[in-house]
């Protein structure tokens, strides 16, 4: 099993202090879901500069239901924390789930909450120095998700072949377009019009769309575990773990297929196994 870039962690208790491989670069963006106790009082996240807990905080995110309820941005550098930004708002709800995206632009950490902007920070402490999270207080934490940024490109070891496996977990963005250049198997969900087109192009000619389907599981915003599997004479394509489609082989050699690329926001990982 080859593993392509991205990182999920899976929190089993609180606190959490792990590293964030390969740290931070412009268009990474950090998923986290959890839920919110009917008893909170605060927690916080925060971005670390080292792996303990008196490195430098590059980002200090800590949402306080205190009576009058806020968030609190800040940064921790040698010891001493610096000025606060409190906003006098807030998105999470006391025994509710959420969904949470930190995206690092070039300018600071933009935060969105349960798909809606919440805030953006500004860089105080470069991002390329941050890598490692920690998580603490009064918060449940069910994953966090290591986003990279796409399009995606990469080599497929050992070319495909029969029960082999590609398995692809992602989210289609709001607004998105799709795109690829794929040619034995060519999948294009498109969300507006809630149709998925698989296609092939062989000797630079497209051949005979098919776009038949039971119902369409892509839709913007929400994530998805997708899986192709190559048989004898058709890629079998799961998604959320149902059967999609099917797709007939029109390559002539599965073997020559070396290369997986697409357009979508990747979270966790692209597996290729032989199981």
């Amino acid at each position: 099993m080859v593993v392509v870039e991205y990182m999920l962690s899976i929190v089993q208790r609180l606190p959490y202090l792990g590293p964030i491989y390969g740290g931070l670069r412009e268009g990474v963006s950090i998923y986290l879901q959890g839920t919110i106790p009917e008893n909170i009082n605060r927690f916080f996240i925060n971005l670390l500069c080292g792996e303990s807990e008196s490195s430098d905080i590059a980002l200090h995110f800590n949402p306080r239901f205190d009576g009058r309820d806020k968030v609190v941005f800040n940064t921790c550098q040698n010891g001493s924390w610096e000025s606060e930004e409190k906003i006098h708002s807030m998105p999470f709800c006391k025994g509710q789930a959420f969904e949470m995206i930190i995206l690092v632009s070039s300018h600071g950490y933009k935060i969105k909450v349960n798909g809606n902007d919440f805030h953006h920070f500004k860089h105080r402490i470069p991002f390329e120095r941050v890598c490692a999270m920690q998580i603490a207080g009064d918060v449940s934490i069910q994953t966090i998700n290591v986003i990279g940024p796409v399009p995606f490109s990469n080599m497929i070891p050992g070319g495909m072949f029969p029960k082999r496996t590609i398995i692809i977990r992602g989210m289609v963005p709001y607004g998105g377009d799709s795109r690829s250049r794929d040619i034995a198997f060519h999948l294009n969900p498109r969300v507006r019009e809630g149709v998925v087109v698989r296609n092939s192009m062989i000797g630079g000619c497209w051949g005979q769309e098919e776009r038949e389907i039971s119902m369409n599981p892509f839709m913007e915003g929400q994530y998805f575990d997708m899986s192709i599997r190559c048989g004898n004479g058709r890629f079998k394509v799961f998604v959320n773990g149902q059967h999609l489609f099917d797709f007939v082989h029109r390559f002539q050699s599965c073997n020559e297929i070396d290369i997986v690329r697409g357009c979508c926001i990747l979270h966790n990982q692209i597996n290729i196994n032989t199981s």
